[in-house]
């Protein structure tokens, strides 16, 4: 809900009073969505690959569950400030790349484990959705949180009751009510994105269903609360 683009005063007062109220009560959506990863993991857990690692958030969670965890990024700043992270963590590797360029372990026959969170927008759809299909070894699974186009009624109905119920999970995961952090720094000093990364969703939840469905039989994809779609696959044992 943009207060700026509407003629109504009562709606620009209550998106202001909203974006107020989630400023002072923040939560990460991505982070969110780690229990969603966390739950669908698969039996083997040889190796996992976090594409798209922003500060290591999910890649420390799953360190914990497998045997290796690679971590790419194309920011170098957040490659540097994960890489520190983990830096006493052998079983976590750190490396500034390209997804396309991504290849899966030597002398394996894959990845157990491949995620996404918030990164499959920036990427062009159905390259991306098939590369992911030839990282992935038979049997693992390959998991994505999402931002898509809202296109439908059914997007729009969504996308309001996330907005209504955000500051309510805001009130829940952070009750004390914090300063905004300064511009171009999170509140524990780690780099925020650098806004030539940023890049708008393009594609909606039905085209990124249709795509994976071709590229991806099997893969079951659902609109979310809190402006999210989640998709996941399970590649076919041999």
């Amino acid at each position: 809900m943009n207060h700026r683009t509407t003629t109504r005063p009562w709606v620009r007062a209550f998106a202001r009073g909203l974006a107020g109220l989630n400023a002072r009560h923040p939560w990460s959506h991505n982070d969110h969505f780690h229990g969603w990863v966390l739950r669908r993991l698969p039996v083997r857990r040889r190796s996992a690959l976090d594409v798209g690692c922003g500060l290591g958030g999910l890649v420390g969670l799953l360190a914990d569950r497998f045997d290796r965890v690679d971590d790419v990024d194309a920011d170098a700043a957040a490659v540097r400030w994960a890489a520190e992270r983990f830096s006493d963590d052998g079983r976590v590797t750190v490396r500034e790349q390209a997804f396309g360029d991504v290849r899966p372990p030597e002398g394996s026959d894959g990845y157990d484990l491949v995620t996404m969170v918030a990164v499959l927008h920036h990427l062009d759809l159905v390259p991306a959705l098939e590369h992911a299909r030839g990282l992935v070894a038979p049997g693992g699974r390959f998991l994505v949180v999402g931002l898509a186009r809202v296109s439908t009624r059914r997007d729009v109905a969504v996308d309001l009751l996330s907005a209504f119920a955000n500051p309510v999970v805001g009130l829940v995961k952070h009750p004390r009510a914090v300063r905004p952090a300064r511009s171009g720094a999170a509140e524990d000093g780690s780099p925020a994105a650098p806004d030539v990364l940023l890049r708008d969703a393009t594609d909606t939840v039905d085209a990124i269903a249709r795509a994976a469905e071709s590229a991806l039989p099997g893969a079951r994809v659902r609109r979310r609360l809190f402006f999210r779609y989640t998709l996941e696959w399970t590649a076919p044992r041999v």
